[in-house]
C-alpha cells in the first residue's frame, strides 16, 4: 500500500539527523524555552526572510496568539476562506471574535479577494489568507484591501513552509504569519509544533509574552492574560536539523508535481492544481466529477489518498452562527478534491505508478 502520506518515511530518511538532535537536548541542562528553541527561532526567521520568530506549540495556536497579539477580540470578526482546515477558524473563536467566511478561487482555491473586500464591514478588524495546499493567495490584492480599510493580516502559513509570491518569501506581506509543524507538514516534527513570524519587534514580543503566562521577559510575573504554548525543545531541535534540507524537498515535491501534471494533462475531468513556480505542493490535490469513485479506485490499487477538505468551514457545527448563505466554489471544490501522495519519501519513485492508476479511472470514466 503506498500511503497518502507517511512523515515516519522522513523519521526514517534523516534518522541520524533526528538522533543527534535529540540526543543535544537530552545532553544539555534546558528542556523548556531553553538554546535549541532560541536557537531554531533564529534559524527559521532568516529562513522564512522575517525579522523575528517566536515558537509555539502548534500551528492553530500561532494563529490565535498571533490575533491577540494585534487586538483582535471580543465583538471582532476575522474574515477567512472556508475551504481550509479548522484550526484557522477555531484560532479565532479562541480570541473571543468571529470568522466571517468567504468563497475562494476557483483556480487557486485560495481566498477570494473579491469575496473578502465585500465581506468587509464595521467589526471587521482582520483578514487571514490561508495558502492553501502551499499554492499562494493574491497578497497584494489582499492588503491593497487591508490598508484601505485598516485591518490586521495574518497569513496562514501552515502549508507553505518556504513558498513564494513574485520571489518574495510568503509569511512576509502581512503584519504576521502563522506557521504549524505538525508532522505531515512539508517542515514538519515529531509532534506538534509551530511559530509565528513578524517584522515588528513588539507584536513578537507580545506573542512571547502570551505564549509563556503572560510575562515579560526575564520574570515570571503575569502581567496580562497568557497561556502554556512553548514549542518544545526536542522539536525545535528536530526542526532545526531538518531545516537545511527543505529546500530540497519542495524541489522533490514540484517535480513530483510536474510528473503528475505531464501524465493527467489530456483528461478534462481532472481539475489540476494551478502550477506556479512559487508553490511548494503541501498536497496535490486534483478535482474529478466522482470523486469518491476515483477514491476507491486507487484504494483498490493500493494506493492512498485523503480529501482536504470536506464540508466547508461554514458546514461545520462549531461554525454554523458564522454561516452567512452558501459559498458555491467551496461547495463544489469539497466535493471533487482529493489529494495524491506528493511526500517525496512516498511518492518519489511511484509517481508513474500513481499517476497510471488516476489515468485509467479518468478514461474509464470519461
Amino acid at each position: 500500500m503506498i500511503p497518502q502520506a507517511a512523515p515516519q518515511w522522513r523519521v526514517a530518511r534523516f534518522r541520524g539527523e533526528i538522533n543527534a538532535a535529540v540526543a543535544s537536548v537530552l545532553g544539555g541542562h534546558g528542556y523548556i524555552l531553553g538554546s535549541a528553541v532560541a536557537g531554531f527561532e533564529t534559524y527559521f526567521a532568516t529562513y522564512s526572510g522575517s525579522e523575528h520568530c517566536v515558537g509555539v506549540a502548534s500551528g492553530t495556536d500561532a494563529l490565535a496568539l498571533a490575533l491577540r497579539a494585534l487586538g483582535v477580540g471580543l465583538g471582532d470578526e476575522v474574515i477567512l476562506p472556508a475551504l481550509t482546515f479548522a484550526g484557522s477558524a477555531q484560532a479565532v473563536l479562541q480570541c473571543g471574535a468571529q470568522p466571517r467566511f468567504v468563497d475562494v478561487d476557483p483556480r487557486t482555491r485560495c481566498i477570494d479577494p473579491a469575496a473578502a473586500a465585500d465581506a468587509v464591514n464595521p467589526r471587521t478588524a482582520a483578514i487571514m489568507p490561508v495558502h492553501l495546499f502551499g499554492h499562494p493567495a493574491d497578497m497584494p490584492t489582499l492588503m491593497a484591501l487591508a490598508v484601505r480599510h485598516r485591518l490586521a493580516v495574518v497569513e496562514d502559513c501552515a502549508q507553505s513552509h518556504g513558498a513564494t509570491l513574485d520571489g518574495r518569501p510568503l509569511g512576509t506581506f502581512g503584519h504576521a504569519a502563522a506557521y504549524s509543524f505538525y508532522p505531515t507538514k512539508n517542515l514538519g516534527c515529531v509532534g506538534d509544533g509551530g511559530a509565528v513570524v513578524t517584522n515588528d519587534a513588539g507584536l513578537a514580543e507580545r506573542v512571547r509574552s502570551l505564549r509563556n503566562y503572560g510575562f515579560a521577559q526575564g520574570e515570571r510575573i503575569s502581567r496580562t492574560l497568557g497561556f502554556n504554548s512553548r514549542l518544545d525543545e526536542i522539536q525545535a531541535a528536530i526542526l532545526a536539523a531538518l531545516l537545511p534540507y527543505l529546500d530540497a524537498a519542495n524541489a522533490e515535491r514540484r517535480a513530483i508535481a510536474a510528473r503528475y501534471r505531464s501524465a493527467l494533462t489530456d483528461f478534462p475531468d481532472l481539475g489540476l492544481p494551478p502550477d506556479h513556480g512559487g508553490s511548494v505542493y503541501h498536497q496535490f490535490a486534483l478535482t474529478h466529477p466522482d470523486r469518491d469513485g476515483l477514491m476507491n479506485h486507487l484504494a483498490l490499487a493500493g494506493i492512498g489518498s485523503a480529501v482536504h477538505y470536506a464540508p466547508g468551514l461554514h458546514r461545520h457545527p462549531a461554525f454554523y452562527e458564522n454561516a452567512d448563505g452558501r459559498l458555491p466554489v467551496t461547495e463544489a471544490l469539497s466535493q471533487t478534491l482529493l489529494s495524491l501522495p506528493i511526500q517525496p519519501e512516498v511518492a518519489g519513485d511511484h509517481a508513474e505508478r500513481i499517476s497510471a492508476a488516476v489515468v485509467t479511472f479518468a478514461a474509464m470514466a470519461r
